[in-house]
């Protein structure tokens, strides 16, 4: 009998963690499409095509019913793309940050301590980014993993 009882407790427990782990892989699946999107130069129109790179393949997939996760890569002259005090596109990073939370912006840390050793000042950038330690490294690491590489 107390075999029987162990036997029953095991099986309850693996028909209640198995959905669990199912349900897990189905969040992943949800996010099927991964993209990183590389700015390396202070120039409005090859920020404002990331943009619209992020934008329409969100709007792509969004239509699909498909799930996608973007991140812009921002280093060297293209961190300006991310500066709070020097953005010509910070009003859209703005608006894509609030309207798309699939859409991630990353600043590079190399870059920024750069311009604060040149400018004597601190960087400051929009709230929408993150500092990741190097931008070129981050960029490796995301294509390394499989995600989808663009440069506009």
């Amino acid at each position: 009998m107390r075999i029987r009882s162990r036997i029953t407790l095991c099986l309850v427990i693996l028909l209640w963690v198995f959905p669990a782990f199912a349900n897990l892989s189905n969040a992943v699946d949800a996010v099927r499409h991964r993209l990183a999107i590389h700015v390396d130069q202070n120039d409005p129109a090859v920020m404002n095509l990331a943009l619209n790179n992020a934008a329409n393949v969100v709007q792509h997939y969004s239509a699909a019913g498909e799930g996608v996760e973007i991140e812009i890569v921002a280093y060297g002259p293209g961190l300006h793309m991310l500066r709070e005090d020097a953005s010509p596109v910070k009003a859209r990073v703005k608006s894509i940050g609030e309207s798309m939370p699939n859409v991630a912006f990353s600043a590079c840390g190399n870059t920024s301590d750069a311009m604060k050793k040149a400018e004597g000042k601190e960087i400051p950038l929009v709230t929408q980014a993150r500092i990741v330690l190097a931008g070129v490294v981050r960029l490796m690491e995301l294509q390394e993993k499989g995600w989808s590489y663009v440069r506009p």
